[in-house]
């Protein structure tokens, strides 16, 4: 890919977020993947831990982080973007400005907790020292579909466990 943002790169790299979403999904996670990108080079890549990780930080968005900056050997990740599937929550959001990522690229709105565009606008706040470029519906459906049917799947096997232990009972 080359350096330069253009829609073929922005779905390029979002379905690259998608496939690690698809790793959180298979370890029980919920399916949020992300990538961070630097002059179209891949340099970090996260999925959702915070229950196999035992870890409440171990978003997506913060583990691409992480290891974007371990990659560069720097905690400021200026003139990167970061590709996640849905809307980043607060927390992620200053994991944002505190790394000083460029460019925020997300797939569907998180209307409970997403706090760029659902709930707030955090980061168009006057008070924060940086300022991130946001870019949102990047392969919105697919991000949105993936997330509809992991709580889908997770739903009816609820539902088969409780029918189960009806059954187990009688």
């Amino acid at each position: 890919m080359t350096a330069a943002s253009t829609p073929d790169a922005d779905r390029y790299w979002m379905r690259r977020a998608l496939s690690l979403a698809e790793q959180a999904a298979e370890y029980g996670e919920v399916p949020v993947g992300a990538v961070v990108v630097l002059d179209g080079e891949l340099i970090g890549t996260g999925f959702n831990a915070p229950i196999s990780g035992h870890d409440p930080t171990a978003h997506a968005e913060v583990r691409a982080l992480r290891d974007a900056a371990a990659t560069l050997g720097n905690y400021r990740l200026q003139g990167a973007s970061l590709y996640v599937t849905i809307e980043p929550c607060t927390m992620c959001a200053g994991a944002l400005v505190h790394a000083r990522i460029s460019r925020l690229v997300f797939g569907a709105r998180e209307p409970k907790a997403g706090i760029i565009r659902s709930r707030d606008r955090l980061l168009e706040h006057a008070h924060f020292n940086w300022r991130v470029e946001v870019l949102e519906g990047v392969l919105e459906e697919q991000c949105r579909q993936q997330l509809t049917d992991f709580f889908a799947q997770r739903r009816a096997a609820k539902k088969a466990d409780r029918l189960r232990m009806k059954g187990d009972e009688q």
